[in-house]
């Protein structure tokens, strides 16, 4: 029993430090991730995203990883993410692409974290396995909350059309 929690005590060790490795590249990250969104044919309605907000964004997840995986609520990313979507229903960018855009986000951390481990230590394969399962649910999350932001941002303009046409 003492073993394995010396294992897992490594382990979340390790995943702290791809965490703070994440932290320390996150401007080379994000920047990586902006090309991706701009070449990317399933993003092309972020063409009409300004590049800065984009950036600013990411930017700010990858900066703080580790307070959005370890120390906000689910609340806390419910809100960014539900404004972010929000935002962009507003930008028109469809729903299909947000949701794109932030699976991409998370594939540039997992390549970064698959690119930066040594697969033949045991107890690196778990403290990346662990980085991994919480990134997985933090970005499910954020996936949902921006459909939800997204939703109500698209409802409400459909309401307001609406009054338009009514009173018109």
């Amino acid at each position: 029993m003492k073993t394995a929690t010396l294992g897992r005590d490594a382990a979340m060790m390790l995943s702290y430090r791809f965490v703070r490795l994440i932290e320390d590249r996150s401007d080379a990250l994000a920047s990586g991730l902006l090309h991706k969104v701009q070449r990317s044919a399933r993003t092309e309605a972020f063409r009409n995203v300004p590049p800065d907000e984009l950036m600013q964004r990411v930017y700010e997840i990858y900066r703080h990883l580790g307070e959005w995986l370890l120390d906000k609520s689910e609340s806390d990313i419910e809100q960014r993410y539900a404004k972010i979507g929000s935002r962009r229903a507003q930008q028109g960018v469809p729903l299909s692409q947000v949701i794109w855009a932030i699976i991409l986000t998370k594939d540039n951390l997992w390549e970064f974290v698959l690119d930066e481990s040594y697969p033949d230590r045991p107890v690196e394969i778990f403290g990346k396995q662990e980085l991994l399962q919480l990134l997985d649910q933090f970005f499910d999350r954020a996936i949902y909350s921006a459909a939800v932001g997204y939703e109500r941002a698209a409802e409400v303009d459909a309401r307001a059309e609406s009054k338009m046409r009514k009173a018109g």
